[in-house]
């Protein structure tokens, strides 16, 4: 028996797990797939992603239903969240689950953590939301209400640990899927793109809010640009038809006479085979941190929820970008609300593709530093740790 296996009764471990979008979806995924190696018999529901479904989670909801950003934009669907997390809370109370991971999504993750650890259920959260950059208050709620959370930042551990919530980091599954030097020729061959002209990567956001808010400066961006150096490529990943669609119609509008290649996903392949990156703030952005690209991250919420932030002054860090905070350090240009226009998008994109080697270099080294730290062969070990938990309530509940 492997360390971290566990002999469990006759009946097969039944395991719940809830991911909101795309990045908690993939995540999940490859934790599926490694505590079916501990587990090979355990069944999987709650709500899940095409990823996490392909790895055989029943899901109760469509995920792209949680898939929500800020505060003012979540009320359309404040009802039909709230209903949802009720009956999914109703029916794991009244038939629970071994263990239940909540995965990011936090808003609707930790309340049902809560209600069902309250209930003995073995409750984990799967990636810390960004308590320490803002809304800190939020980490009381989790005092005593989850059994554990699962970082994916070495930081994050010791500030749940000063807030009494036990916590394990257990690394990022980009780092381990993504090699230390991505080779930006082989990228380009395998996407049938030249070898020879300057690429910049654009990426407007996977939400159709990203595109509606984002999109029309981008392209601005990119226009002028286009002006100033005629020979670049302009090269954009789009998620799905839906985006695609939305995406272009914007081009039209703005920016007809640019040249554009659009690529259906494959963002992470895109990234790797540009010279440089122009991008929505997301989990996109640590992707470019550790294909180690230099790149300008932009990130808006809609005017009310800005307004919401700065009255309450719920900003508690000094960056946006999840690589900048990770290095405390600005390496990453971040436009934010009002800062994304025309003017702001070309002045960064410019300075950095002049940029001396020197700060190319010291950049490069500081993504590299940082890769290496979060290579911890993630999903593997977050189900040893998850495997040590159930052990231990096995063993309790014996006694």
């Amino acid at each position: 028996m492997t360390e971290g296996t566990v002999a469990l009764d006759s009946r097969p471990l039944r395991i719940a797990l809830i991911a909101g979008e795309v990045s908690g979806d993939i995540l999940g995924a490859r934790l599926i797939h490694s505590l079916k190696k501990k587990y090979p018999n355990a069944t999987f529901e709650g709500v899940a992603g095409v990823e996490m479904q392909a790895a055989g989670c029943q899901t109760f909801y469509k995920m792209e239903r949680l898939s929500i950003m800020g505060f003012v934009e979540v009320l359309p669907r404040l009802f039909e969240l709230l209903k949802m997390r009720r009956n999914l809370v109703q029916g794991w109370l009244g038939n629970p689950p071994d263990l239940f991971v909540g995965i990011d999504a936090p808003d609707f993750n930790l309340k049902i953590e809560s209600k069902l650890h309250g209930a003995g259920i073995l409750a984990v959260h799967y990636v810390s939301p960004s308590v320490w950059a803002w809304r800190e208050g939020k980490v009381k709620k989790m005092v005593g209400n989850m059994d554990l959370m699962l970082t994916l930042f070495p930081f994050e551990v010791e500030f749940y640990k000063k807030h009494h919530v036990p916590a394990e980091f257990v690394g990022h599954p980009l780092a381990d899927e993504i090699p230390l030097e991505v080779d930006r020729s082989s990228a380009r061959k395998e996407l049938g793109l030249p070898q020879e002209p300057y690429i910049l990567a654009v990426l407007p956001g996977s939400r159709m809010g990203e595109i509606k808010r984002i999109a029309p400066d981008f392209l601005k961006g990119v226009k002028a640009l286009h002006l100033a150096h005629p020979n670049w490529l302009f090269v954009v990943p789009l998620i799905n038809t839906k985006v695609k669609q939305a995406f272009d119609e914007l081009k039209q509008s703005i920016a007809p006479d640019v040249p554009m290649i659009y690529i259906d996903g494959q963002s992470r392949k895109v990234m790797a085979a540009a010279d440089q990156i122009l991008m929505a703030s997301g989990t996109a952005v640590l992707e470019g941190m550790l294909i180690n690209r230099p790149m300008v991250a932009a990130y808006r919420v809609s005017s009310l929820t800005a307004r919401i932030i700065r009255l309450f002054n719920m900003i508690k860090s000094d960056y946006f970008t999840l690589p900048n905070n990770l290095l405390n350090e600005y390496l990453v240009p971040e436009l934010i609300q009002e800062d994304i226009t025309e003017e702001n998008i070309v002045r960064e994109i410019e300075q950095q593709h002049s940029e001396t080697e020197e700060k190319r270099q010291h950049r490069q080294q500081r993504f590299n530093q940082m890769h290496q730290q979060l290579r911890q062969n993630a999903s593997e070990r977050a189900a040893l740790v998850l495997s040590r938990l159930i052990s231990s309530s096995i063993k309790r509940d014996k006694n």
